[in-house]
């Protein structure tokens, strides 16, 4: 699972190291590929190739004819890329995704469960900003949930 929010930095070639505490974690399983693409809340997705298989599978069975699905494949299917960490535990994020997500220097890699996500340093603060107003709005089925 992974877990826990980790200020990450680009290197100029634009390149990101993973922690080795999560490499192990992304690299198992029968291959070692990852698949990064774009979310519409500009940031980007990373998962494990065989965690992003159900939820490409699942994408491909829509409708193309429906413009609001046309919009998810579009970000998601369109800017899905196949990458695979070097041998120092980095990949490349292509010039096309850094855009998108407004990705610099500073970045933060936050664990979701099945994959993690990669915020602009700058995109994060606006997600951490607007916390207390999310939580006091809970999304249908988290009524009941306590911490």
């Amino acid at each position: 699972m992974f877990q826990g929010a980790t200020g990450l930095n680009l290197d100029a070639k634009g390149r990101l190291a993973v922690p080795t505490k999560h490499r192990a974690l992304l690299q198992a399983g029968p291959n070692s590929k990852l698949v990064l693409t774009a979310h519409p809340h500009r940031c980007l997705l990373l998962y494990p190739e065989q965690a992003w298989e159900p939820i490409s599978a699942k994408l491909m069975t829509f409708t193309s004819l429906d413009p609001q699905v046309s919009v998810w494949k579009r970000l998601l299917v369109g800017y899905a890329e196949d990458i695979e960490l070097d041998a120092a535990g980095r990949f490349l994020i292509s010039p096309g995704l850094r855009k998108f997500a407004g990705l610099e220097k500073q970045l933060m890699l936050v664990g979701q469960g099945s994959h993690f996500e990669l915020w602009s340093e700058s995109g994060w603060q606006k997600v951490l900003e607007g916390i207390e107003s999310a939580v006091e709005k809970s999304p249908p089925g988290m009524e009941d949930f306590a911490l």
